[in-house]
C-alpha cells in the first residue's frame, strides 16, 4: 500500500468523488488541499462533511494556477474536464494525474470486478452486486460485497474495512478511467455507442478512454466483451488474459459467456453449455435489460460465481432507481421515470421497451451527441413529444416540423421539467405511457440524474 505521509496532493472539485478521496489521504497522512469553482456560500455542507479534518485546506471560488506549485499530485472529481486551465498547466509541468478509483485501485486488498459501457452499467453492476451477495448468503465465497464507484458511495469510504477475502464490484465510467493505470482482475465492457462527446471530442477519444480497462491488465485477468456490440467486440484484439463473451446468439467456435436459446439463458463453459434461467424469470422491461442480464451472467461466470447466486441474483429484480422506474397510474396513464437515460441511445432503448402509446418527456443539457435515429424512432414509436431544457432546440431541429397524420402528433417545448410534467398531464389519455427519458444530462436544472428522477417522482405524485 502507498505511503501517503507527508505527500502533497491537490483535490479537484468538492463533490462526493472528491470529499471522499480528501478524507482517505488526509487520514493517510497526505497533505491536502481540496479545490472548487464554487464559493464558500455554496460549499457549506461539503465543509462540514470533513470539519473533523481541519488539516485540510480549502480553495474555492476558482483556480488559481499556484496550488501546483507545491503539489506532487493532482487528483480529478469525475466532472473536472482535462481542458480546465489548472489542469492543462498540471499536465504542462508533468505532474501526475489521478483520482478517488486509481487510489482505491492501488490500496484494495481484493479482487474487483469492473464494468464500464456506454448504457446499462448501473443495471449490471447492481445485477452483479446481487449474484455476489445470493453466493455469500448460501455460505460461498466471497466473505462479503462491496458494490459502488460510479454509483453509490465512493468505496474509498470503507476500503479499511475490506479483507482479502471480499470481492469489490466497481462501476467505472470513461471520466474515471482517463486518469486509470491500476485496472480489476475481471474487467467488462458492455457497450461503446456515442456519449460524452462533449468531454472527450471525438469517439475516437471516447472508445481509448474504455478501451484503457483492459489495456492495463495483466495476463492472468479475465475481459468480458460483448459480442454484439461493435464497439465492445472490437476491443477484442486489447484483452490480455481470459476473454468471457455475452449476446443473444449463440457463441461461436471455443468462445465461452452467456447467450440466449429459445426462452432459455445459458452459459458456455470449457465443459459445454449450463442452462441458467428461463427468460420470463427476469422482470425488467425491454430487450437491452435482457442483454444486462445476460453480461452480468458472464461477469458472474468470470468472477468464479456460481449458477445459483445468478438466477438468485435476477429473480425478483425490478431495476435500479432512475431506470424505467414505475412511478404511479394517474388519469389511467402509468408513468415511468428513466432519469438516468442521458444519451439518445438510452432513451431509444427506454422507447423501444413499451408497445403501449407513448407520451415522452425528453430534454435536459445536450452531450454533443447525435439525435438523428432518435428523431427516427420518435416518428415510429412517439405519439406526443414534450420537451425541456437546453437541448430542446436542438432535438425539435432532428425530429423537424410536425406532418399531419404523423408522428410524433404533438411537440410542445419547455424551460422546465416541471411544466413538462403539467403539459403531459393535459394530453394523456387511459392506456398511455408516460415516459421521462431524458436523453441529456441534467446539469442544466439538477445537481444529477438522481435529484431530476426525485423531483419528477414528486410532481407526478402531486398530480390531483
Amino acid at each position: 500500500m502507498k505511503d501517503w505521509q507527508g505527500q502533497h496532493v491537490l483535490v479537484i472539485g468538492a463533490a462526493r468523488q472528491g470529499l471522499a478521496l480528501a478524507r482517505y489521504l488526509a487520514q493517510k497522512g497526505a497533505r491536502v488541499v481540496l479545490n472548487d469553482s464554487r464559493p464558500e456560500d455554496q460549499m457549506q455542507s461539503a465543509h462540514q462533511s470533513l470539519q473533523d479534518l481541519p488539516q485540510i485546506r480549502w480553495v474555492l471560488g476558482s483556480h488559481p494556477l499556484e496550488l501546483l506549485d507545491d503539489t506532487g499530485l493532482v487528483c480529478l472529481s469525475g466532472g473536472i474536464p482535462l481542458t480546465l486551465p489548472l489542469v492543462i498547466e498540471a499536465q504542462r509541468r508533468g505532474l501526475p494525474l489521478s483520482n478517488d478509483s486509481q487510489v482505491f485501485m492501488e490500496a484494495v486488498p481484493c479482487p474487483v470486478v469492473g464494468i464500464t459501457g456506454s448504457a446499462g452499467k448501473t443495471t449490471t453492476t447492481t445485477l452483479v452486486g446481487r449474484m455476489a451477495q445470493a453466493a455469500v448468503e448460501s455460505g460461498a465465497a466471497p466473505r462479503r460485497v462491496w458494490v459502488g464507484g460510479n454509483i453509490g458511495q465512493p468505496l474509498i469510504n470503507f476500503i479499511d474495512e475490506m479483507h482479502a477475502d471480499d470481492l469489490v464490484i466497481l462501476e467505472l465510467s470513461s471520466f474515471q478511467l482517463e486518469q486509470m493505470t491500476c485496472m480489476p482482475q475481471v474487467a467488462a465492457i458492455l457497450n461503446i455507442t456515442p456519449n460524452h462527446l462533449d468531454r472527450h471530442g471525438t469517439m475516437e477519444a471516447y472508445t481509448a478512454a474504455k478501451a484503457r480497462i483492459l489495456e492495463f491488465q495483466t495476463p492472468g485477468d479475465v475481459a468480458v466483451l460483448n459480442r454484439e456490440d461493435v464497439g465492445s467486440w472490437g476491443l477484442a484484439g486489447k484483452v490480455r488474459g481470459k476473454l468471457v463473451t455475452f449476446g443473444l446468439g449463440k457463441p461461436t467456435g471455443k468462445q465461452i459467456g452467456a447467450y440466449l436459446a429459445g426462452d432459455t439463458l445459458y452459459l458456455a463453459g470449457d465443459q459445454g453449455a449450463t442452462a441458467l434461467m428461463p427468460r420470463d424469470l427476469i422482470s425488467l422491461r425491454g430487450e437491452h435489460n435482457l442483454v444486462n442480464v445476460l453480461a452480468a451472467c458472464a461477469i458472474a461466470q468470470a468472477a468464479g460465481l456460481p449458477v445459483e447466486a445468478m438466477r438468485k441474483g435476477v429473480e425478483g429484480f425490478n431495476g435500479v432507481a432512475h431506470r424505467l422506474e414505475f412511478v404511479r397510474t394517474y388519469r389511467g396513464a402509468a408513468w415511468y421515470n428513466d432519469s438516468i437515460a442521458t444519451a439518445p441511445e438510452r432513451s431509444m432503448a427506454a422507447i423501444r421497451s413499451f408497445i403501449e402509446p407513448l407520451v415522452l418527456l425528453a430534454g435536459g443539457r445536450d452531450k454533443n451527441l447525435p439525435w438523428g435515429a432518435f428523431a427516427d424512432l420518435v416518428h415510429q414509436r412517439v405519439d406526443h413529444l414534450v420537451l425541456f431544457g437546453e437541448a430542446t432546440e436542438k432535438i425539435s431541429a432532428a425530429v423537424g416540423p410536425l406532418q399531419p397524420d404523423r408522428r410524433p402528433y404533438s411537440l410542445v417545448c419547455y424551460d422546465h421539467l416541471f411544466q413538462a410534467v403539467q403539459a403531459a398531464a393535459e394530453i394523456i389519455e387511459p392506456g398511455d405511457v408516460v415516459l421521462l427519458s431524458p436523453g441529456g444530462t441534467s446539469f442544466d436544472e439538477f445537481r444529477d440524474f438522481e435529484e431530476r428522477g426525485e423531483w419528477y417522482r414528486k410532481w407526478v405524485k402531486e398530480l390531483t
